[in-house]
């Protein structure tokens, strides 16, 4: 017996991988997100499956049905939004599946912050600018841990991918102000990236909040900040990878010599 959590994506249902929907189409039962994962997808499901919607179960509820088709010999696809291992509460899922004796496997699936970055055409990691992308999220009713407060983490002026964080917009703002970060520092927001309404506002940290209540932004969005969203990134030739200089050597490529 074993459950398969499955990583749907952000919302295109081609960005599915290959082995998630192989399983999806599989499965004798399907059980999803249905206020984030899209119906054409679960669509996708084979002909007779049991279709469930989870949004409006609480964890013990969805996990005893799950264990329940499991013991009765079902497949079962647990199917979760972007990728299941960031902001996909599937810990404490897994933790009951162990207590009951039930086996799970993980598929991964495209993060919302990937499909967010693609979208605006982004590079997070810009050579001589940031190596560093942090995936984090504003401290709201649930609170972080003291180590990782938004201010600390921002003092390390790398690339920060805010998750569940679009009401908290003037806290963010105060938070990477107060960590050294200039009001001009590009900032990009992706609203349901990837679906049809895909909504993208370029935008600084000093006009965030403000955009973010223009646009009536409040939900479903990942929040972008840093210098490598800088939308004229791509003209500054300071900031150019070693790996395709052709005066660069590695395992593969004999580098030139300058003449």
């Amino acid at each position: 017996m074993k459950i398969h959590i499955i990583g749907a994506g952000p919302g295109d249902p081609d960005l599915i991988t290959v082995k998630g929907l192989r399983l999806l189409q599989e499965a004798d039962v399907v059980l999803y997100t249905d206020s984030l994962v899209n119906e054409e997808l679960i669509a996708k499901a084979k002909p007779g499956a049991e279709i469930l919607k989870s949004a409006g179960m609480a964890l013990d509820e969805m996990v005893a049905i799950m264990v329940d088709r499991a013991k009765q010999g079902k497949s079962v696809a647990r199917v979760h939004t972007g990728d299941p291992a960031v902001f996909g509460a599937i810990m404490e899922q897994i933790a009951l599946l162990k207590k009951e004796g039930i086996g799970y496997e993980v598929v991964p699936g495209v993060s919302s912050v990937f499909a967010s970055a693609a979208a605006i055409g982004a590079e997070l990691t810009i050579p001589d600018l940031t190596q560093t992308l942090i995936l984090t999220r504003a401290e709201g009713r649930t609170p972080v841990p003291e180590l990782e407060k938004l201010r600390d983490l921002a003092a390390h002026h790398c690339t920060i991918a805010l998750f569940l964080s679009a009401t908290l917009t003037k806290k963010v703002v105060k938070e990477l102000t107060d960590a050294g970060w200039s009001e001009d520092t590009p900032v990009a927001v992706i609203q349901r990236a990837t679906w049809p309404d895909q909504r993208i506002v370029r935008t600084t940290l000093a006009n965030l909040d403000r955009e973010m209540q223009q646009n009536g932004i409040r939900s479903h969005a990942m929040i972008l900040a840093g210098w490598a969203l800088d939308p004229e990134i791509h003209s500054n030739e300071e900031y150019r990878s070693k790996l395709y200089d052709k005066e660069f050597t590695h395992r593969f490529r004999k580098g030139v010599k300058p003449s």
